[in-house]
């Protein structure tokens, strides 16, 4: 009874110690909350591009791209054949879904020597029965969710309407335009294309706010014509391919289809490469690597190391003050553990604490408020705070809490009595 006693005790101390100091329980929370905010946002794009990137076992998609030249620009006859993964031979595998895409960028100001970005769109050329099933993370939405309807129902009038185009909702909103109304698209990439357009519908929030997308025959039909006007081909033609797509259902299958690709002649010149999804967009981020890096093993680890730094000094003004009432309580018969639990105790609470309001905090802003965080990276505009980052907020305050107060509260611990008392009389 006297040990669960004392406990209470204990957990009593170290919640009316922590609040004796009101102003400077505050700023050290304060502290806390903002490097624990820090190491969330840094975690949030980390783990994101984690997860894009991490290979899968089954339901695999490929890329295939020209293997010699970036930007991949290969002819668009390709995509007859890299559909059905090169296969020629009654045993040969063929892939379960397939998508094209050409990049078209372009500007709703004539101007070509306009710099104003809000007028500019990046267009991803496909077909538009392919958003549903293949483009990640639309093609694993529910058909009972209304983000889905609303999809589906943009993605029908786009099959209906050979001018149509879905824009992201961030990219809508800085052309200032909304759905039904019409712009005239100027190429920037295929020179003396220009495109009669009509907005038919939205993406829903989050990762393709920035994006685009119209009909890949509407983009044939304009290169015809424009051989049928100049009486030559336009010089991207035979280069409006850049990206394709298969799915696959297991890696035997992929090593399979990659290998007829890669062997048949059919695709020499130029010749193609085959690569994971996950892997192609490994790559494309290997500029960001550096970057990427320091973030992860320099900017959090610093985070943390400062965060410690913060909560050490705070707790050792404490037990500086706290001499006398430490003696005291060795008088009173309290021991040396007892009162290194009672200091690591007050740091753990304003840490976990802290660490847990930073993170949920951010978690709901981000997520809820925001639709994501507007972290450009490529193609990526926006990251969801995963759930997970609330748990390591908590244990990351907590943790820097920890170390931060050993050695204070070893301080603590060691208080001599005599050498107190000397001192007060």
């Amino acid at each position: 009874m006297n040990t669960i006693a004392l406990t209470f005790r204990l957990l009593w101390l170290v919640l009316d110690n922590t609040f004796r100091n009101p102003l400077r329980t505050i700023l050290t929370a304060l502290g806390t909350v903002a490097l624990v905010l820090v190491v969330t946002l840094v975690y949030t794009v980390l783990n994101n591009l984690d997860r894009i990137t991490q290979e899968k076992s089954s339901n695999l998609k490929l890329i295939a791209t020209e293997k010699w030249q970036i930007p991949s620009q290969m002819p668009y006859r390709y995509v007859a054949g890299l559909s059905q993964g090169a296969a020629r031979e009654p045993g040969d595998v063929k892939p379960e879904d397939y998508m094209s895409w050409g990049f078209f960028a372009g500007s709703t100001d004539s101007d070509a020597s306009s710099r104003d970005f809000n007028s500019f769109l990046f267009a991803f050329v496909m077909e538009p029965e392919k958003i549903l099933t293949m483009m990640d993370e639309l093609d694993e939405l529910s058909p009972t969710s209304q983000e889905y309807k609303e999809l589906k129902a943009a993605v029908d009038r786009l099959q209906d309407n050979k001018r149509g185009i879905i824009v992201g909702l961030e990219r809508l909103a800085k052309l200032n335009r909304k759905v039904g109304d019409r712009i005239t698209l100027y190429s920037r990439n295929y020179k003396d294309i220009n495109l009669e357009l009509e907005i038919v519908g939205t993406f829903p929030a989050g990762r393709y706010d920035g994006s685009t997308v119209f009909r890949r025959d509407y983009l044939n039909a304009a290169l015809d014509q424009y051989k049928q006007e100049k009486g030559t081909s336009h010089p991207l033609a035979d280069k409006s391919l850049n990206l394709m797509w298969l799915r696959v259902p297991t890696r035997e299958a992929f090593n399979q289809v990659a290998t007829q690709i890669t062997n048949s002649p059919e695709f020499s010149s130029p010749a193609v490469k085959v690569e994971t999804a996950s892997s192609g967009i490994g790559s494309f981020l290997d500029g960001y690597r550096d970057l990427l890096w320091g973030a992860k093993w320099l900017l959090a680890p610093a985070c943390m190391a400062t965060l410690a730094l913060v909560i050490s000094n705070s707790i050792s003004i404490s037990v500086r003050e706290r001499q006398t009432e430490f003696a005291v309580m060795k008088v009173l018969g309290f021991q040396p553990f007892q009162i290194l639990l009672l200091v690591i105790g007050e740091a753990l609470l304003i840490g976990l604490t802290s660490g847990f309001f930073s993170a949920t905090a951010t978690y709901l802003v981000i997520n809820e408020g925001m639709g994501g965080l507007p972290f450009k990276i490529g193609f990526l505009p926006t990251f969801d705070v995963p759930a997970s980052a609330i748990f390591w907020g908590t244990v990351m305050g907590g943790g820097t809490a920890l170390l931060g107060s050993i050695l204070p509260a070893w301080s603590a611990r060691t208080v001599k009595v005599s050498e107190v008392f000397s001192r007060v009389a």
